[in-house]
């Protein structure tokens, strides 16, 4: 189930606003990081799929949306509109 890192070559300005970013989410991401496993660990195995499934998914989705915003914010900070 594993995927393959997208290869992506950053400018030396981009690699910045990359660790900028990164900084930003890490401990979000790492808090939600263990939500998740302890919702993992809370549940028997019939429980791991269906509604925990759904609930998982959620909050995977949440934090993409959290990526989007960090880097709309960070782009929106150096005076690029956002849509642009």
């Amino acid at each position: 189930m594993s995927r393959s890192k997208p290869n992506v070559e950053l400018n030396e300005e981009q690699e910045a606003e990359s660790r900028r970013i990164y900084e930003r989410l890490r401990g979000a991401f790492d808090a939600e990081l263990k939500t998740m496993a302890r919702l993992m660990a809370s549940k028997p195995n019939h429980q791991l799929l269906g509604q925990t499934e759904f609930e998982l998914r959620d909050r995977v989705h949440e934090l993409g949306a959290r990526v989007l915003e960090t880097a709309a914010d960070e782009r929106q900070k150096k005076g690029r509109v956002r849509g642009s």
